[in-house]
């Protein structure tokens, strides 16, 4: 299991100013070394409760909230991540554990049970949640994204671009999956995530970027094809 706790301020820019920063950070941070032209894939599976409870408490600001969803980079993957993003005031608490492509089906058949299989505390806790709760599949999101790493501070700077999403198949290794785009092609999700402070050249880079922050959801944006999600 895997625990990171870290601050996340998240811009919507467009897709131009995506590759102006793109060039910039290159010369000073470390790019991922899954990046290719335009960042590598990443598809998300959202689990959400019967009345969409962690819909409902973002879209409301509520203070302390949380997301539970399975991730994965290929649909031929042997392995999914299941996470659980909690939000504590300024600061976000992220937990993983590695599950076999095997247990990740059953999951997504609400077969609960699998996570008994895994000995980490965060599995149990995940189950208790998930039967207490009535949780279940609700959307898949998929994106690009383009990431560049900082050692200093855990510093870790994303751009998620081509969003799309879909609330009808919810085989997260489908190799074709009928999705909507549910953000413009032109615009991209710039997220920085760090520990502590900032350092001055990315700061610069925000005073840049001239933007307000937003408290952008990808998951939300995949429940809002139809209620019409606004910024």
């Amino acid at each position: 299991m895997n625990e990171v706790l870290r601050q996340e301020k998240k811009y919507l820019i467009t897709t131009e100013q995506m590759y102006q920063y793109s060039q910039y950070l290159q010369k000073v941070m470390m790019p991922d070394s899954h990046n290719g032209a335009e960042g590598y894939e990443i598809r998300s599976l959202y689990f959400d409760t019967l009345d969409n409870k962690d819909f409902v408490e973002k879209e409301e600001g509520v203070e302390l909230r949380r997301k539970i969803r399975l991730r994965c980079y290929h649909p031929t993957d042997d392995f999914a991540m299941l996470e659980m993003k909690q939000k504590q005031g300024a600061m976000q608490k992220k937990r993983s554990l590695r599950m076999k492509r095997e247990d990740v089906k059953r999951l997504v058949d609400r077969d609960y049970g699998v996570l008994l299989g895994y000995h980490e505390e965060f599995a149990g806790e995940c189950y208790a949640l998930m039967n207490m709760y009535c949780y279940m599949p609700k959307a898949i999101v998929e994106y690009q994204r383009k990431a560049f790493i900082a050692k200093e501070n855990r510093i870790r700077i994303t751009f998620d671009h081509h969003i799309k999403a879909t609330e009808s198949n919810m085989d997260i290794f489908s190799p074709q999956l009928l999705q909507n785009m549910v953000l413009e092609p032109c615009l991209t999700v710039f997220e920085v995530k760090y520990n502590g402070f900032l350092l001055s050249y990315i700061k610069d880079l925000l005073q840049a970027c001239d933007k307000s922050e937003l408290s952008v959801s990808k998951y939300c944006l995949s429940r809002s094809v139809s209620t019409h999600y606004s910024f």
